[in-house]
């Protein structure tokens, strides 16, 4: 999807470049200029495409959250990429709809929703730091600390670890559980290394392939354990984030709706 919006940024700027790039009071003059204009066949209909996109994009996901509308056929993490993905496109086109020119009340819409585009980024971030079931309700910290507790249990079974290396990887991954608790991310990360050269340690005896998938387990590991250390802390700050990305999406909403009023009404 990210491919997509680079691939329209791409050819909207280069088929329209020699436009954009005049002055304003020099773009009449252009030999395309009812073309990309906003009131233009390509501006108005990028417009139109764009506002269609967010409001599409919006409902649809706000329908399967709170009011679980095809909630059989909609899965709820997959919905959110396809939201972010339309709302980022959308904001794109409208971006091209105004060529370039802001003004008046257009300008507050325009920077309401660069404002909401800017924080949705923020909320993706905080949403994956969030360890979550296949439908992408949020686990509590039991949940994913009994994740973690499954994912080792499944890398002694499976990875032919003898009970001796398996209760000294264990000791390893406790003590780093513990030790990290208070450290920074990149002393996190420093100390994540130093247990991998231990835990390898006690491995020369396994074949490369069980090496292979016992280290690979044990990374997943690694990420459920900071999850675990930081879920309260991400948690909060997704609540908190809701109290900015939401009144910015109401004012954009607003003044769009007033914008194709006006529209509508004087041309």
């Amino acid at each position: 999807m990210t491919s997509i919006v680079i691939a329209a940024i791409a050819y909207l700027s280069y088929t329209g470049y020699t436009y954009y790039n005049l002055p304003l009071e020099e773009r009449f003059y252009h030999e395309h200029h009812d073309w990309f204009k906003p009131s233009g066949d390509l501006g108005h209909g990028l417009g139109i495409t764009g506002t269609l996109m967010i409001a599409f994009g919006v409902g649809i996901y706000i329908a399967r959250k709170r009011y679980r509308f095809m909630s059989k056929y909609l899965r709820l993490k997959y919905l959110l990429e396809f939201h972010i993905f339309l709302c980022v496109l959308g904001p794109v086109f409208i971006l091209f709809h105004t060529a370039f020119k802001f003004g008046g009340i257009v300008s507050i819409a325009f920077w309401s929703m660069v404002a909401v585009v800017l924080s949705g980024v923020i909320g993706r971030f905080l949403y994956i730091q969030i360890p979550r079931t296949i439908e992408g309700q949020a686990l509590s910290l039991d949940e994913v600390a009994k994740m973690r507790e499954e994912l080792l249990n499944t890398m002694i079974v499976s990875s032919k670890v003898d009970k001796n290396t398996a209760q000294l990887i264990m000791q390893e991954l406790s003590r780093r559980a513990t030790d990290q608790k208070n450290l920074s991310y990149w002393e996190s990360k420093r100390k994540d290394k130093e247990i991998i050269k231990v835990i390898k340690g006690h491995l020369k005896k396994n074949t490369n392939s069980e090496r292979y998938q016992i280290l690979r387990t044990i990374k997943k590991e690694r990420t459920l354990s900071n999850k675990i250390r930081r879920l309260n802390t991400m948690k909060r700050l997704f609540k908190y984030w809701h109290v900015a990305h939401l009144p910015f999406a109401l004012i954009m909403l607003v003044i769009v709706i007033i914008h194709i009023a006006v529209t509508l009404a004087f041309g």
